[in-house]
């Protein structure tokens, strides 16, 4: 059974564990990101949810609405091209949208297949950021009119 649901802080080690498994965007030192920084995330600068498929985490999104930034958006391989970042995705963005209307911005590796899944989420490349990562934004009114396409399918998808 796959469960998507808000993360909560007993889920620490394994956002962990799925956030060093992947093989794109990889940190160059896993001690970056601790788990008192995953906390101060799901707790005070924003939310997190997980996706869930038998009791084993395999995937996870973080929105920080102190920065309008998405902090983190992840899936184990093992569990790759199944919907899941998707899905993940989604629940965050409507969140983060239900609580401001302010633009929210991410960056990634350039050439990576993070920055294709933005790009075909809607979000518009606008530059290079820090490490020269290509920083991604999406605007209220886009991911509104993006959701809105997906609601109701033209003739022609059907």
């Amino acid at each position: 059974m796959i469960l998507f649901r808000d993360a909560t802080m007993a889920d620490i080690p394994e956002i962990q564990r799925v956030r060093n498994s992947v093989h794109e965007n990889k940190l160059s030192n896993p001690g970056l990101v601790t788990d008192d920084d995953c906390a101060d995330y799901l707790i005070k600068r924003g939310k997190g949810w997980v996706c869930e498929i038998q009791n084993v985490i395999a995937g996870f999104a973080i929105a920080d609405l102190a920065d309008h930034n998405i902090w983190a958006l992840f899936v184990d391989p093992e569990f790759e091209k199944q919907g899941i970042g998707k899905k993940l995705h989604s629940i965050m963005m409507d969140w983060y949208f239900s609580k401001t209307k302010h633009t929210a911005w991410l960056n990634t590796a350039p050439h990576s297949r993070a920055g294709g899944f933005y790009k075909k989420a809607g979000w518009k490349e606008t530059g290079i950021h820090c490490n020269n990562e290509i920083r991604f934004e999406m605007k209220y009114g886009n991911w509104k009119s993006n959701q809105n396409i997906s609601d109701h399918p033209s003739k022609t998808d059907k």
